[in-house]
């Protein structure tokens, strides 16, 4: 007998903490009880119930050509016929490689892990060796995995340190983690004139996507650059979720900035647990085992994972993929912000190529701070008409949205149509 969305849940929470293995999924932002999917295909998610969504999540932009694209089901299928994992070095690897050293020309070597997590936990311990330095600098809003010295909140001021955001976590921990405000350029100065010997470098999302989609001013992010520079600082640019998904050259190539290091996730695996770290090859050959840099995985370039990944960046480099995914993301966002006013509901949007943000607010945020500031509400009285009617948006006010190449023109327009129903609730109320 097949069970509803709350059966599952509650038989979830008695074996899996929450109910879910990772925190959003379980709707506290929003309220309500999460759906339990059953399959994907193309843009959509079908539930434990059969109900259909149009999804705006993509595997929290992983799926940027579609759930179970038939070519990459076909060719992972061909591989499982060779083994899961076999603990030693394959061809697939080196492939995988090549591919996005010859797309990223930051990239000139480049070693895969698992998750975005290890990625970044490895780019700032390789950075550190790198530089024999300690501090790090991250920025408030950015999140880059849950190892200790990123899970920290901000402090009251450059002279004062933040506190770990989580339980576990010991002070010592975040110690030398300075956590700097989203485009504020006078705070990131100060930070370098009071650390500039000991900075071993700075982590950042290119474009945000974790407090919403947050842009980057183009003089925040040349100082940054022009910063680490001058006190040789690792400048590491964590595109887990923009990298090949708002351009096949990634935020870098848009923003014009070439950073040391960069990590990237999602997109590369399409959906599979893949992910990985590269740069400069003076920087990567601290890595064990030719330098003193250690970091290993059991399941790094996972053939399956690999295999999976090769297909979906072959995928993307078709003529006009990114052109079609930016149009049609516009399409969304222009088509809310439309509706919202026709209906005078404080709202704004904006997107990068295949990511989208939406805020329930007068205009697009610069911060965290700004973020914090739209109407929560009204996103969570939104996010339920919306999800009523078959549309999976992302179930916290803080994450970016993502559209994938299935999503077509038809569709964005049946979305529409649907968001003008719930502003028309919104607007009365109801």
């Amino acid at each position: 007998m097949t069970m509803t969305n709350q059966e599952l849940f509650n038989e979830a929470k008695n074996y899996i903490p929450g109910g879910v293995n990772s925190p959003v999924r379980s709707f506290n932002s929003v309220g309500g009880t999460p759906f339990f999917t059953a399959r994907a295909q193309d843009c959509y998610l079908y539930d434990s119930e059969g109900k259909e969504y149009i999804d705006y999540v993509c595997s929290w932009g992983a799926n940027i050509v579609g759930h179970a694209h038939a070519e990459v089901v076909e060719r992972v299928g061909v591989a499982l016929k060779d083994g899961f994992s076999f603990g030693t070095p394959t061809g697939l690897e080196v492939e995988f490689a090549k591919q996005v050293c010859q797309l990223l020309p930051s990239i000139e070597k480049f070693r895969l892990v698992s998750s975005g997590t290890e990625a970044v936990m490895s780019a700032i311990r390789l950075s550190r060796g790198y530089t024999n330095k300690k501090y790090i600098i991250k920025f408030n809003g950015c999140y880059h995995g849950h190892s200790d010295c990123l899970l920290i909140k901000a402090g009251s001021g450059l002279q004062t340190f933040g506190n770990p955001s989580s339980a576990g976590i010991p002070e010592e921990a975040v110690r030398h983690t300075l956590v700097l405000e989203y485009n504020d350029v006078t705070e990131l100065q100060e930070a370098f004139k009071l650390y500039s010997n000991d900075i071993a470098c700075v982590v950042l999302e290119p474009f945000a996507g974790n407090m919403n989609l947050v842009r980057p001013s183009q003089e925040f992010i040349q100082e940054l650059r022009n910063l680490c520079t001058a006190h040789n600082s690792v400048l590491i640019f964590d595109e887990v979720m923009t990298g090949f998904r708002v351009d096949l050259g990634c935020a870098q190539k848009l923003l014009g900035i070439t950073p040391d290091l960069t990590t990237l996730g999602k997109v590369i695996g399409g959906g599979m647990p893949l992910a990985g770290f590269g740069g400069k090859r003076e920087i990567m050959d601290c890595l064990a085992p030719i330098g003193s840099v250690y970091q290993a995985g059991t399941l790094s370039g996972n053939p399956i994972a690999v295999t999976a990944g090769l297909a979906n960046l072959q995928l993307i480099q078709q003529d006009g993929f990114y052109e079609h995914l930016a149009q049609i993301t516009q399409q969304l966002t222009t088509g809310l912000s439309a509706l919202a006013s026709k209906y005078a509901i404080p709202f704004c949007a904006d997107s990068i190529g295949g990511m989208f943000g939406f805020y329930f607010c007068a205009a697009i945020p610069t911060s965290f701070n700004e973020v914090k500031q739209a109407n929560h509400e009204l996103f969570n009285r939104f996010f339920h008409l919306m999800l009523e009617q078959g549309v999976f948006l992302a179930p916290s006010m803080f994450e970016a949205g993502f559209v994938c190449a299935k999503h077509s023109t038809a569709i964005i327009e049946q979305t529409l149509a649907k968001a003008e129903v719930a502003f028309m609730k919104l607007a009365n109320n109801s």
